[in-house]
């Protein structure tokens, strides 16, 4: 009797370590993937065992059972997530049912490019394939109002950057995050701007951001410009920049800004009128925030493009004329907006 017992312990003992080893192997053992990788979604309605199972008659996992035990065993039954999942045979069986149980969901990317226009980000996501659509034709004010924000101008309001969200995120929830990071982007840098700006709200400064952020061909330049704009505004200067004619414009804009342009009278026409334009041009990016918030000291209040994407920066009317002469009209002297017949040295 007594060598019985010692048998069935012996037996049970073998067994045991037979099935925690087989359990530790159903786990540590790699999904039977045969390509590389394949994407596979979790509806929402789908139970655990229903997905095991499923994935069993895929011949992608083995014992059903022990990870059915392993989820239960963890308190995780009732905690998968639906989504879009990669699997690949690189990917170890408990490795996935962490992935479910945390989220962990394939992402998909948008980047919205600063200083796009609140059309090109609404056209990006339109054509965007793992975003859902809910704002199809629909005016800029409707957008606007779809998100809660009836009566904000649409333009300048979306942080440019390079979102990661899960397939079939709406538009809407798209644009509610970029929003919210646009707000807490410029309150951060509101709170910690220069000393004695003449801006009278964050939204001024967003202004101005996006103004620099059009203008801007050399990241190196944007705290230049951004003194340039400054100074010119404390002068009661006009700002003369012509990105805000181009927006003003719209779409009669095609690809030249002609002297009757300059003449027109818009509110964005910033050789017409003194001060900021009344909303944004573009979507300004973290470091034309910076840069409006934090400009150069200098004495600089004109500069000119040299063709290459750096400016030339000038102190002095005659100065700016000299080097208009020189880097945009190849050294020959011929009026211009702010030419008055000096000549070039």
């Amino acid at each position: 009797m007594k060598k019985l017992v010692q048998v069935f312990i012996l037996v049970v003992l073998i067994s045991s370590v037979w099935i925690w080893a087989s359990y530790q192997q159903a786990l540590e053992g790699p999904l039977n993937i045969e390509a590389d990788d394949i994407m596979y979604s979790i509806k929402p309605g789908s139970s655990l065992s229903g997905v095991i199972y499923d994935l069993y008659k895929k011949k992608i996992i083995k014992h059903p059972r022990y990870l059915l035990l392993y989820a239960r065993l963890n308190g995780l039954s009732n905690t998968m997530q639906t989504g879009d999942y990669r699997l690949s045979n690189k990917l170890k069986t408990i490795e996935f049912l962490d992935n479910i149980f945390n989220g962990k969901v394939v992402q998909f990317t948008l980047t919205v490019v600063e200083g796009w226009s609140f059309k090109q980000l609404i056209d990006a996501l339109n054509h965007h394939p793992e975003i859902k659509h809910t704002l199809t034709n629909l005016s800029a004010e409707e957008i606007m109002n779809k998100l809660g924000l009836a009566g904000i101008h649409h333009e300048g309001q979306f942080l440019p950057d390079t979102y990661h969200f899960p397939r079939q995120l709406t538009d809407v929830e798209f644009l509610k995050r970029a929003y919210q990071s646009m707000q807490s982007t410029l309150k951060d840098e509101w709170d910690n701007r220069a000393v004695g700006l003449i801006y009278k709200d964050p939204y001024e400064a967003l202004i101005m951001a996006s103004i620099i952020e059009k203008e801007t061909g050399q990241a190196s330049e944007r705290e230049q410009i951004s003194g340039v704009f400054i100074r010119r505004l404390e002068k009661q200067m006009r700002l003369q920049t012509d990105p805000t004619v181009i927006y003003g414009m719209g779409d009669r804009y095609k690809g030249n800004v002609r002297k009757r342009d300059l003449q027109e009278d818009t509110p964005y026409n910033t050789y017409r009128r003194h001060g900021l334009p009344p909303t944004p041009i573009a979507l300004p990016g973290k470091k034309a925030i910076y840069a409006a918030l934090h400009p150069a000291e200098g004495d600089a209040l004109y500069f000119v493009s040299r063709g290459d994407g750096s400016h030339v920066f000038s102190a002095t009317l005659k100065e700016h004329n000299n080097a208009v002469i020189k880097y945009q009209l190849k050294g020959r002297a011929r009026p211009f907006s702010s030419y008055k017949h000096q000549k070039s040295n």
